[in-house]
């Protein structure tokens, strides 16, 4: 059985984009994150040492988009969620990465994936 710790819809501002003018400004993203980690061991003792820290996941994911810039969506999901697999030891990632406003018909556009160990 896998256990998941979600996050969802967590906003964030970036540097990210092709275009000129958007290496120039901060632009909302939206996360929503599935990690597949064992709770078993959390809920036995009440400890938060031994789950997900979703507080520290959230700013870690923020701290990483201050520090870095992208042209593309896809590049910093795939970039992101190996850091994130590689600092906080979970098993496996499911990841939806949104740019609302990014086309003006859509009320946002983005990307899914899912990486595992």
């Amino acid at each position: 059985m896998k256990d998941l710790v979600l996050i969802e819809g967590l906003h964030v501002d970036a540097v990210i984009g092709v275009y000129d003018w958007e290496k120039e400004i901060l632009q909302n993203l939206v996360f929503d994150l599935e990690m597949a980690h064992d709770n078993r061991p959390a809920a036995a003792t009440d400890d938060l040492s031994k789950t997900l820290d979703y507080e520290a996941i959230s700013s870690f994911i923020k701290q990483y988009c201050l520090e870095n810039t992208f042209e593309l969506i896809e590049t910093l999901a795939e970039r992101l969620c190996a850091k994130l697999m590689d600092v906080f030891e979970f098993e496996s990632i499911l990841m939806t990465l949104r740019k609302p406003g990014a086309v003006s018909a859509a009320r946002s556009v983005g990307v899914k994936i899912y990486r595992t160990r």
